[in-house]
């Protein structure tokens, strides 16, 4: 979550980041550094004052300027956690899975359905937590999707770290994450009591 002092900063006080970035400007401008005009001594006042007061409004444009960036960097922070958010307390279990089945990231009802904490699911393989006898059923779905891109719904037995088991029905789709690195989008739903019924 955004920092709400750092919201209520001046745009005059400079941040750690401000401040590098000056020392930055600063050594580029004593490398680069232009002889003065021959005629700076025969500037008028006049001339002097729009000279300094154009220096402050750019100045002031570029304080601007960080300010829009800071509150878009906050904004997006804040649109970052409620997904997260909704994405952890949703009722139906969500994870992403790479081409090869290895779990990379997960919701809180996946954990719960698997009955394994977040942390021991990260880089563990899907495919253990589904019945050995519907494998056959999981593996053709997850060639199909990577072959064709389509979406792939599906209705398999899996079993939690306890050893319960359950009818799960799976929907799964293919993206693509930053890179171009294709993954699939898994939906879990428990289905064991309309199995039942």
């Amino acid at each position: 979550m955004p920092d709400k002092k750092n919201n209520s900063r001046s745009l005059a006080e400079p941040s750690a980041d401000a401040a590098q970035l000056r020392r930055q400007a600063e050594k580029i401008a004593c490398k680069n550094k232009a002889q003065p005009p021959e005629n700076l001594e025969a500037m008028t006042p006049e001339e002097t004052r729009q000279t300094l007061h154009e220096l402050r409004v750019h100045q002031i444009e570029f304080e601007m300027q960080n300010e829009e960036l800071r509150q878009a960097k906050a904004a997006l922070e804040d649109s970052n956690a409620q997904y997260f958010d909704l994405y952890d307390l949703a009722p139906l279990g969500y994870c992403t899975l790479s081409e090869k089945g290895i779990i990379m990231m997960v919701n809180l009802m996946t954990c719960s359905l698997l009955g394994v904490d977040r942390s021991k699911l990260i880089r563990h393989p899907f495919s253990p937590f589904i019945l050995a006898e519907d494998y056959n059923i999981y593996y053709p779905h997850m060639r199909k999707l990577f072959e064709t891109g389509e979406p792939q719904t599906f209705e398999l037995r899996m079993h939690g770290q306890n050893g319960t088991l359950f009818w799960a029905q799976i929907v799964i789709t293919a993206v693509q994450e930053a890179g171009g690195i294709p993954v699939c989008r898994a939906v879990i739903a428990n289905i064991t009591e309309r199995k039942q019924a």
